[in-house]
């Protein structure tokens, strides 16, 4: 953080702001985007022959927002096989039935991806969690740390009672 800071400071005094200026940031993706990952499951693969590939996975914008509301790009891959080649070229949409509802704009996969297959999507760690919502009444997905091969659920997967416990 101090290098950091220092780096911040030395920018804005080589463009003129006053070190009297209080300069202050938000530096959270920056600090723990790349420590997480989300794992969707492939629920269809569609080819539009000439156009592209669709592949649909049991998530979306309900629980990653920010592609829809300010395009930020991901990428994907298949954690059963994490160096593979992917020369397949896909659109990775979320279960939401919506135009924005697309989870990676660009990816690209391996050839033998298949209905079932686990994707990830890595550097998800800065408010992914935080910014995801009941949207279509779909429960938000559990949260698991992982060290050393072990894992931990720390927010557990929200159930259908969840979702309804203050419907009237």
């Amino acid at each position: 953080m101090d290098e950091w800071a220092a780096s911040v400071r030395q920018a804005c005094t080589r463009s003129g702001i006053p070190s009297s200026v209080r300069v202050t940031a938000e530096p959270g993706r920056a600090i723990v985007a790349a420590a997480a990952l989300t794992l969707y499951r492939v629920g269809t693969v569609k080819d539009v022959p000439g156009y592209r590939t669709y592949v649909s996975v049991d998530g979306g914008m309900s629980d990653n927002p920010r592609p829809v509301l300010y395009g930020s790009g991901y990428e994907a891959f298949v954690p059963r096989e994490a160096g593979a080649e992917r020369p397949k070229a896909v659109r990775v949409v979320g279960k939401h039935c919506e135009s924005g509802d697309v989870v990676v704009s660009e990816g690209f996969v391996p050839d033998d991806l298949a209905v079932g297959d686990i994707l990830a999507t890595p550097v998800t760690g800065a408010y992914g969690h935080s910014m995801a919502s009941n949207y279509n009444k779909v429960p938000r997905p559990a949260v698991l740390f992982v060290s050393e091969g072990r894992a931990r659920v720390v927010v557990r997967r929200e159930t259908l009672d969840d979702l309804v416990r203050f419907d009237l």
